[in-house]
């Protein structure tokens, strides 16, 4: 089995500074998206283009917050909106945990008429301080990167920036190639993705 990449999210404290940060990179509204009863989250999203899409999530204030951690370690998220987690999307969940035991364990969710498995940490946290990929499986023939009307932004580059990114890739290099997605190592922590567009290079972090 191997993974693709499925999407890519901007994480903020409320949605509105997720939101905004998105939209001042991209020069463009994103689109409605909705809310994550089982985590208390609700997001908004962008369909891409080559059948990806992109999220901007954060905790949902409106809705009773849970007595489990959320996804994406959001509880502990604080600070200003950023490009912050990277999806991947696999044909079998259990297998893909046997694979990334570390990944968390396969959480089933539902929203509206879509229907996924994603491997979610007991602590909500992602490995590598966050950097590893969420993994997911859907369970429904009409995913947001397929139903998704593009906005006209091309993927060229998504940048793992850390101390111990060259660990990382070598954990995915087995199931996982995709000439987009580099690996830079710094001392701090981040990502970048930079999009083309008929208008030029956008650039989110």
């Amino acid at each position: 089995m191997t993974f693709e990449l499925d999407h890519i999210a901007v994480a903020g404290e409320t949605l509105d500074a997720a939101v905004t940060h998105s939209e001042e990179a991209f020069g463009l509204p994103l689109g409605p998206g909705g809310q994550h009863t089982h985590y208390a989250t609700h997001n908004r999203l962008l369909g891409l283009e080559q059948g990806l899409y992109f999220e901007a999530i954060a905790p949902d204030p409106s809705q009773p917050t849970p007595d489990y951690p959320r996804w994406f370690g959001l509880d502990d998220f604080d600070g200003p909106a950023q490009l912050d987690k990277w999806i991947l999307r696999c044909s079998d969940i259990a297998e893909a945990q046997a694979m990334f035991p570390e990944a968390g364990e396969p959480v089933h969710l539902t929203r509206g008429d879509l229907s996924w498995t994603m491997l979610v940490p007991p602590d909500g946290r992602l490995p590598f301080d966050g950097q590893f990929p969420a993994i997911i499986q859907w369970h429904t023939d009409t995913p947001p990167g397929t139903t998704l009307q593009s906005a006209g932004l091309r993927l060229e580059a998504l940048t793992i920036c850390g101390p111990d990114v060259a660990d990382l890739k070598a954990r995915l290099a087995p199931v996982f190639d995709d000439d987009r997605v580099l690996y830079q190592t710094t001392a701090g922590r981040m990502m970048q993705a930079v999009f083309l567009t008929t208008s030029g290079r956008r650039i989110l972090t």
